[in-house]
C-alpha cells in the first residue's frame, strides 16, 4: 500500500487554485516574509533529524578528505545540505506539481556553529558570548521544480546561500536573564531574532536583512529566474484583500 500525499497547509491563491510555491518548513517568520511581499505559497513542513543528517555528512567529508581540515563542512555547507533535505522530503511527500523551497539557517561566530540553545542555561551562555561581538547569518535555500514538463517544468533541483554579518549589542547580565526569560531564544538559530523581541539587541546587520529572518526574497528571486519563473508570477492577485502579515512568532529559523 502507498502511502498518499502529506496535506499542504495554506489557503488557496485567488481563484481557489493551489499556489505554486510549496515551503517546506513550519517558521512563521519565513511566511511571514514571504505573505509581507505577497507571494502566494503553501506550507508542508517535515520533520527531521537534523543531527543524524549532519553527523553523517560530516563522517563521509572526513573519510573523502582524510582529516584535512579544508574538506570539513562549512556553516555555509550545512545549511545548504538541510535546506535541501527538507526541500525533497517535501516534494516526496506533496501530491507534485509544485515549485518546492527548502530553508535552513545557522549563526557562526568564530569558526563555531551556533545553533538553537533549545534550553536556558545554554542561552545565556551564548548570549554572553555573543554580547558586543559580530557573526555570519548563513540561510540555505535550497530550490526543486516539480512541475509537469507541459507546465513549464525543468526537474531542476539546486541551492544556494544568502549570507550576512551581524552585530550584537554589549547586553547586560540583566538584560540577557530577561531576554532569555521570555522563552523566545530557545528555538531560533543562534538564539536571537531580528523581527521579535530580540531586534533592540541587534545593532547593525551588514547585507541582506532577509537572510536573518531565514528566506532571502532577492535570492529566490533570482532561483526562481533560473527555472524561467519571474517572481511577479507568484504575486497574489492585487484585487484581493490586503494580506496582514503581522509580526513573526519566534519562529524555527
Amino acid at each position: 500500500m502507498t502511502s498518499s500525499p502529506a496535506p499542504v497547509e495554506g489557503v488557496a491563491g485567488a481563484g481557489g487554485h493551489d499556489p505554486l510555491l510549496l515551503l517546506a518548513s513550519a517558521s512563521a517568520g519565513r511566511r511571514a516574509t514571504l505573505r509581507a511581499a505577497r507571494i502566494e505559497h503553501s506550507a508542508l513542513p517535515v520533520d527531521l533529524d537534523e543531527g543524524a543528517i549532519l553527523a553523517r555528512a560530516r563522517t563521509a567529508t572526513e573519510a573523502v578528505g582524510a582529516g584535512a581540515p579544508e574538506t570539513a563542512l562549512t556553516a555555509a555547507d550545512e545549511v545548504l545540505l538541510l535546506a535541501r533535505e527538507k526541500a525533497l522530503a517535501a516534494t516526496a511527500r506533496s501530491d507534485g506539481g509544485y515549485v518546492v523551497l527548502g530553508c535552513d539557517s545557522m549563526l557562526e561566530l568564530d569558526g563555531e556553529v551556533i545553533g538553537k540553545p533549545l534550553t536556558a542555561e545554554r542561552a545565556v551562555e551564548r548570549w554572553r558570548a555573543m554580547r558586543g561581538r559580530a557573526g555570519i547569518l548563513h540561510s540555505g535555500h535550497w530550490l526543486v521544480d516539480d512541475r509537469d514538463p507541459e507546465d513549464g517544468g525543468t526537474g531542476a533541483t539546486f541551492g544556494a546561500t544568502a549570507s550576512c554579518e551581524l552585530h550584537f549589542a554589549d547586553l547586560s547580565d540583566e538584560e540577557i536573564g530577561a531576554y532569555v526569560a521570555t522563552g523566545e531564544p530557545l528555538g531560533v538559530a543562534g538564539g536571537f531574532t531580528l523581527d521579535g523581541i530580540g531586534g533592540p539587541f541587534i545593532e547593525h546587520v551588514q547585507g541582506d536583512p532577509h537572510a536573518v529572518v531565514g528566506l532571502s526574497l532577492p535570492l529566490l528571486r533570482r532561483m526562481l529566474g533560473e527555472i524561467g519563473l519571474g517572481v511577479h508570477e507568484l504575486w497574489e492577485d492585487p484585487s484581493s484583500d490586503p494580506v496582514d502579515a503581522g509580526p513573526s512568532d519566534p519562529a524555527d529559523r
